[in-house]
């Protein structure tokens, strides 16, 4: 691996394929009623494959988490882009915000394997988080230049307010919004008054 973190590809060949897509599945339904640390001998088992199947495409439980929560991260990096030309830059940080609380919450011990990654360079989710760090950071950079938003706050201080977010939302037991006014509370500390 050359000292870089491992990142799963999706294998070439058909039986390959079939047993990556059933353990990426059977692990997103672990993490996401256990967390985390759901066991890697039930994935196995729940995908109709032995361990050391789940080992060859998956060595690390960091790599399964990786794979497993790869698209959200895309899908926040994309979705970053689509609004970084909105009218109002504050509702397209806003929204992006609400969006990244939701992923860095899927379940239960995410927001801490997010936050080690964003500073690891040899977790294989960094490459992602980072993107997913300064897709966010030019939004929040929009919204200071409009007015929008406090001038001193910095892209690592919104992404502790985000994890902070998250975490309370993660911790809602059988409540995946958390504490609802939470984020509310995050963004009026944030902003500037509207004219």
């Amino acid at each position: 691996m050359d000292g870089k973190a491992y990142i799963a590809q999706r294998p070439k060949r058909a039986d390959g394929r079939r047993n990556y897509d059933a353990i990426l599945a059977a692990a997103r339904k672990a993490f996401e009623s256990t967390g985390a640390d759901a066991s890697l001998e039930d994935i196995a088992g729940q995908a109709g494959v032995a361990i050391g199947t789940l080992y060859r495409h998956f060595p690390t439980r960091a790599s399964l988490v990786e794979a497993a929560t790869r698209d959200g991260l895309e899908n926040l990096v994309a979705h970053a882009e689509r609004l970084s030309g909105a009218t109002d830059p504050l509702d397209a940080l806003t929204a992006w915000m609400r969006e990244a609380v939701a992923h860095f919450s899927t379940f239960r011990g995410l927001v801490g394997i997010l936050a080690q990654s964003m500073y690891d360079e040899g977790t294989p989710s960094h490459a992602m988080c980072n993107a997913m760090h300064r897709s966010g950071a030019d939004l929040l950079r929009a919204a200071q230049a409009a007015g929008s938003v406090r001038p001193d706050l910095t892209s690592d201080e919104l992404f502790d307010l985000l994890s902070g977010a998250a975490w309370v939302r993660e911790q809602g037991a059988g409540d995946r919004d958390g504490s609802p006014r939470f984020l509310q509370l995050v963004l009026e500390g944030i902003t500037t008054p509207r004219a």
